[in-house]
């Protein structure tokens, strides 16, 4: 059997209530997230579940666009999202391993790839 353990998340931000900032969904702290490394996230809402896990080569832009973008699985919960976990992980291999892994093991609410626990 294979033993997969999540490293601990390299960053972690929070929605903010009436953030005074700039922001995008209530979420102020982006500039914390590396631009230019790749890794994966995952969004969590107020009660702790998991609701998405995703991975990218640049972490902050792919985040980013999933509120923003149209055609992203989480366009229509966005709201719900409270919490975001980014791991940097740069071997593409590994990134596509623990997301797999995050999203079936944690049964992440609404990715529709890669889901095997159905």
């Amino acid at each position: 059997m294979i033993n997969i353990t999540l490293p601990t998340p390299d960053v972690t931000i929070f929605k903010q209530d009436n953030p005074q900032e700039s922001n995008i969904y209530g979420f102020t702290q982006f500039h914390l997230i590396t631009r230019e490394l790749g890794g994966f996230f995952m969004f969590y809402n107020d009660k702790d579940e998991l609701l998405f896990v995703g991975k990218a080569r640049k972490i902050r832009p792919r985040i980013k666009k999933h509120f923003e973008d149209s055609v992203s699985p989480m366009k229509k919960h966005r709201d719900e999202v409270h919490k975001i976990e980014v791991y940097v992980v740069e071997s593409a291999v590994d990134r596509d391993i623990y997301e797999t892994y995050a999203i079936n093991e944690f049964k992440a609410k609404y990715n529709e790839d890669k889901v095997y626990y159905k």
